[in-house]
């Protein structure tokens, strides 16, 4: 007997389907399961009960995978020295590149192996169910080889926030991840009541959020309070290039946290990444700078390097500033 067809919300359309599970539905849509994640009327459906999960008449189904907005060259010994931690995880890079705006995947994978990251942010979106076979970004950047970081891009509350982060986690079983919770489109400064209500709920659930924040060394501490693993301080508005305007701040958030400290939106160029490093940072997040750029590998190359030049320079303990001028050279004995 032919089942009969029930009308169901996927992907916020309506849809005429026979799949008298989530799991037939997943492969009605053409779709790889273990590359998708599911919430089906709200609640997010394990992978292992996919099949077990029956749909109804006028059931709601969202289905969403990681979207972008190599190997590596082996590390000097020096750098594996002077690697830095986060949640338990051990990282050699300290750059951290999205996977947004890029021309496609196969230029963010380039740029991604020029800069020598292993970290990646990336953003999670409904799967395109009407062309199941375009190729998603996990078919370019390995999550085994490379450290997905799901972000939460978009969101303007705690609510959104913690959901699009239930879902990524069911997607890849990612627990460190990076929370923004932004107050307007215009600006997309952070809403920091709303990042800080986030940040506790994530915390309790036993997620480890990197927060991006406001430049205030006391909503970062706060932030480390709730349950941060990782205070992440604007430098500029995101997507500006207009570079670290406040260094005061970004120091003094260095000077008072005990957690990972990154410069996260803003950077523009090189130069801006040295200065982050040399401001004692322990990480730069960036996706723009490098995304926008005329060549972005090229670029990529450039914040690499730039990132480790500056954090040898913090190591290093720059020259004290003088109001005068003090000569190299002794000024007895001159001829």
């Amino acid at each position: 007997m032919t089942e009969s067809l029930r009308t169901l919300t996927v992907n916020g359309a309506p849809r005429r389907s026979a799949a008298p599970t989530i799991a037939a539905l997943v492969r009605e849509l053409s779709l790889v399961p273990d590359k998708v994640a599911v919430e089906h009327n709200g609640t997010i459906i394990a992978r292992s009960t996919l099949a077990e999960t029956p749909l109804a008449e006028g059931d709601v189904v969202e289905i969403v995978h990681f979207v972008g907005g190599g190997d590596h060259p082996p590390a000097t010994a020096a750098q594996d020295e002077d690697g830095w931690s986060v949640a338990g995880r051990r990282f050699r890079s300290r750059l951290i590149v999205g996977t947004g705006k890029y021309k496609d995947f196969a230029q963010n994978a380039a740029a991604v192996a020029a800069s020598g990251a292993e970290i990646v942010t990336v953003a999670v979106r409904r799967v395109n169910i009407s062309d199941p076979a375009a190729p998603m970004l996990t078919d370019f950047i390995d999550p085994k080889t490379i450290t997905y970081l799901p972000n939460t891009a978009g969101c303007f509350s705690a609510e959104e926030a913690v959901r699009t982060l239930r879902l990524a986690r069911e997607a890849g079983g990612w627990e460190l991840v990076k929370l923004e919770v932004l107050g307007e489109a215009r600006t997309l400064y952070p809403d920091m009541r709303e990042t800080l209500r986030a940040t506790e709920i994530l915390a309790s659930e036993g997620f480890k959020p990197m927060v991006y924040c406001t430049d205030d060394p006391i909503a970062a501490r706060q932030l480390e309070e709730a349950g941060a693993v990782a205070i992440m301080p604007l430098g500029a508005p995101i997507g500006s290039g207009l570079g670290i305007q406040n260094r005061v701040t970004i120091r003094l958030i260095v000077e008072g946290a005990s957690v990972p400290v990154l410069v996260d939106a803003g950077v523009g160029t090189a130069s801006d990444a040295a200065v982050a490093m040399e401001l004692g940072c322990d990480g730069v997040l960036m996706n723009t700078a490098i995304a926008e750029a005329r060549d972005p590998v090229r670029m990529a190359r450039a914040m690499k390097l730039a990132v480790e030049s500056g954090r040898e320079a913090y190591r290093a303990g720059r020259m004290a500033t003088r109001r005068y001028a003090d000569p190299s050279s002794p000024l007895a004995g001159l001829i």
